[in-house]
């Protein structure tokens, strides 16, 4: 029996809860809202996910509401020769326009925009963080930065841009194609991801018209700069944590978690906090009691929602997380 709360659960779909009867026990245990990651579905397995759920609303009698993530726009660096390259503490490391394989001295770039926007004293991250690195110069097809943390820079991984505004539209072309299937299936909400500026907004909402509702994802300080603008044109927010702590430093997270919910809520849209809520029952039927808080301050925060991740993705234990959340 599923009990009233205030604080909606959002759970995301993935291998270990696509069948439609795991989508049925997780609206049971709680489950308000599903999220589908764009990034990695399909158009046949985000139609089957969308029949699945809206099967499971008509049995229930209940709406039950689909959100469709968008991947937005991602930056990689090119190959690396034999797959990896150690890069030590103080190296210099360059990034160009050059398509051959990378070593422990350069690699490719291939996103000219990068070249544009970034100036020297902007940071470089690489590897969701393991790799940091100080821009020292550049020029227009090439930048040159010393490595301020190193590691082991492998192919194709990740390049992040705290420092950097690019000049780039919120939606990629990958996006607009999910877009445009998810709207005709008939979401609920649609997110945005890496949201710069209220400007990318507005020019999603061209897309999307009154189809869908749109929710901005918070994960940029660009985005922090411009947040009243972006909760302005937004029809609600999700405090995305795990690309936030990447981008800024992890101990400031909190205080923006209770920034971003508080200037919601006073502009009367609904917010999401989301990312690593229960991480740890990814792989174990029982939270830590740090997680079981940090849930609860999200709610004390005044959060409407809360959402899984991994957890109910790929998870072991996806009920026993829906059930966990739904007592907190």
């Amino acid at each position: 029996m599923r009990r009233s709360r205030r604080v909606k659960i959002v759970a995301t779909l993935g291998p270990a809860s696509y069948a439609p009867q795991m989508i049925e026990r997780l609206f049971e245990a709680g489950v308000d809202v599903f999220r589908i990651n764009m990034s990695h579905s399909s158009f046949d397995t985000v139609k089957k996910l969308h029949a699945a759920v809206r099967a499971a609303e008509a049995r229930f009698e209940r709406p039950i509401g689909i959100l469709a993530d968008l991947q937005g726009p991602k930056f990689r660096v090119g190959e690396i020769d034999g797959g990896s390259a150690m890069l030590p503490d103080g190296a210099t490391f360059s990034f160009d326009a050059k398509p051959a394989a990378g070593g422990a001295e350069r690699v490719y770039l291939p996103h000219p925009q990068i070249f544009e926007a970034i100036e020297p004293g902007h940071t470089l991250l690489l590897d969701d963080g393991k790799i940091r690195m100080s821009v020292i110069g550049k020029s227009a097809s090439a930048i040159t930065a010393t490595v301020v943390v190193g590691g082991i820079l492998a192919s194709r991984k990740g390049i992040s841009l705290p420092d950097t505004v690019l000049p780039i539209g919120p939606l990629t072309d990958k996006d607009k194609a999910d877009l445009d299937y998810a709207l005709r299936l008939g979401v609920d909400w649609v997110a945005l991801s890496f949201v710069q500026r209220g400007e990318d907004v507005k020019l999603a909402r061209q897309l999307v018209g009154q189809a869908a509702a749109l929710m901005s994802k918070i994960e940029k300080p660009a985005a922090i700069s411009d947040l009243d603008s972006i909760i302005a044109h937004s029809d609600g927010l999700m405090v995305a944590r795990g690309d936030l702590g990447v981008e800024m430093p992890v101990e400031r997270v909190p205080g923006l978690q209770k920034q971003i919910v508080s200037k919601a809520r006073a502009a009367g849209k609904p917010v999401v906090v989301a990312t690593q809520m229960l991480e740890s029952m990814i792989a174990s039927p029982v939270p830590t009691r740090a997680e079981v808080s940090d849930v609860a301050t999200a709610v004390f925060d005044g959060a409407d929602a809360i959402m899984l991740s991994a957890e109910s993705a790929v998870g072991k234990y996806p009920i026993d997380a829906i059930r966990t959340m739904d007592r907190i």
